[in-house]
């Protein structure tokens, strides 16, 4: 599951960008910054990006590394920021929905809460290409990621752009790392009252004109917790806004 992601861009980053070439060149000439990073994945993906994805996932709970327990979880996303998730059996009630900066938890049909939540993986797994540059770069500074900073690294054997922290190895800082090639998320790593949150990438597929990553980790405080693989992925599939409505959630159970 998808867990729980403005300041004008520099002209110098605008020229200074240049597409990967065979021989190996840079996409981005230094300094690198973390604002043109983002600005490169916004102009790559704006405008063009699916505006909706239906899967099922298979759910594996870790407890101090151990297998705890699995659980079949069939999730829709309707960008920018709409993303419902139901728990088990679809007919059980029990399910999520996350809509603008709030989620609403239901168990056996019912609210048993709702908080505010930016839903910051779905902003940052597709939904930031809905918005305008601008406001991508207030959110994510408002999230703490600090794009004055940047650096390129290797990760799992292929060459990332880090946003968040110009040094190697710094992984005590907000940051989001990016495939350097496709432009795609392959990690975020923050730090949520007190504890270090770091959520792994992988598999990703293409799908219309954007990506989805079909494989999930996360870890808290570098203890795995939850493994996500998804199944029966699906693009662009009608949803209309009243399934991520609580007040019809309610009224159909």
């Amino acid at each position: 599951m998808r867990k729980k992601i403005f300041a004008g861009i520099l002209f110098l980053a605008c020229i200074a960008a240049k597409p990967d070439l065979p021989g190996g060149d840079s996409l981005i000439n230094p300094p690198l910054t973390g604002r043109d990073v983002i600005h490169q994945t916004y102009l790559r993906y704006a405008g063009k990006w699916y505006r909706s994805f239906v899967f099922n996932q298979n759910t594996e709970f870790y407890r101090n590394d151990s297998l705890k327990g699995t659980q079949v979880w069939y999730e829709a996303i309707k960008y920018p920021a709409l993303f419902r998730i139901d728990f088990g059996d679809k007919d059980s009630g029990n399910a999520v929905i996350y809509k603008g900066d709030s989620s609403y938890g239901f168990r056996n049909g019912k609210l048993r809460g709702a908080r505010k939540d930016d839903n910051d993986l779905t902003f940052l797994l597709g939904g930031m290409y809905f918005y305008t540059e601008g406001r991508v770069m207030q959110q994510l500074k408002a999230w703490n990621y600090d794009l004055d900073k940047a650096h390129e690294e290797v990760f799992e054997g292929k060459p990332v752009l880090v946003v968040g922290t110009a040094i190697k190895g710094d992984t005590g800082v907000n940051q989001l790392w990016f495939d350097k090639q496709d432009l795609y998320l392959v990690r975020l790593i923050k730090f949520d009252g007190g504890r270090r949150e770091d959520g792994i990438f992988e598999g990703q597929k293409k799908f219309g004109g954007g990506w989805a990553e079909t494989k999930c980790r996360f870890y808290f405080n570098d203890k795995l917790i939850q493994i996500e693989n998804y199944f029966d992925c699906k693009q662009d599939v009608p949803l209309d806004d009243a399934f991520f409505e609580p007040a019809v959630f309610l009224k159909r159970q």
